[in-house]
């Protein structure tokens, strides 16, 4: 973790000199995605709204879930389809997705959640949320869809022998986003 988590996730990360350069790149369009410790440092940065919060359960969580695509707009969805059931690990202590009622209302409404927690069917169900994230949410997207952030590892599922190739989806999309983003 970048920094250690001891303050904050992500808060001391955030003012590390690199992150105007993400910020600069960001807002021209270019394509960033935080992944775990990622997402807490784009929250921290204010490049994605709301917080990640200690797991409901206070406990540390080490295992597949189940994630449901919610759009295919963003540029790390263009290969998923709504409502395709991935299945992805997580591992992290503090990835409860916490926004106030408006954040949320606006997140829905724009189309900006990306990801759900999910049973293997598709369901959001409370059993399927690993963390206790509001909505079961499990990554967003900046309202222009080129900056993604979730608590999932999908960098862990793609290869077979280790599991799964579910996240291979995510990264096959970037790769097609790229032919649209101006350098």
């Amino acid at each position: 973790f970048s920094y250690g988590d001891h303050l904050r996730c992500g808060a001391i990360a955030r003012f590390a000199p690199v992150m105007e350069a993400v910020a600069a790149f960001a807002n021209r369009g270019g394509l960033v995605l935080g992944i775990c410790n990622g997402f807490q440092i784009l929250q921290e940065a204010r490049l994605l709204p709301g917080a990640l919060l200690r797991n409901a359960s206070c406990e540390f969580r080490c295992e597949w879930v189940h994630l449901r695509v919610e759009q295919s707009d963003s540029a790390f969805t263009l290969d998923c389809r709504p409502g395709q059931v991935l299945r992805i690990p997580i591992s992290h202590g503090e990835g409860n997705f916490f926004a106030d009622a408006e954040t949320l209302q606006s997140l829905e409404a724009n189309n900006q959640v990306v990801f759900r927690y999910c049973a293997p069917d598709g369901r959001i169900t409370a059993d399927a949320n690993p963390n206790g994230s509001l909505r079961n949410i499990a990554g967003i997207c900046n309202a222009r869809g080129n900056v993604v952030g979730l608590m999932p590892h999908p960098e862990r599922a793609c290869e077979a022998l280790l599991g799964g190739e579910d996240g291979l989806a995510i990264f096959r999309s970037a790769i097609h986003a790229l032919g649209r983003v101006p350098a």
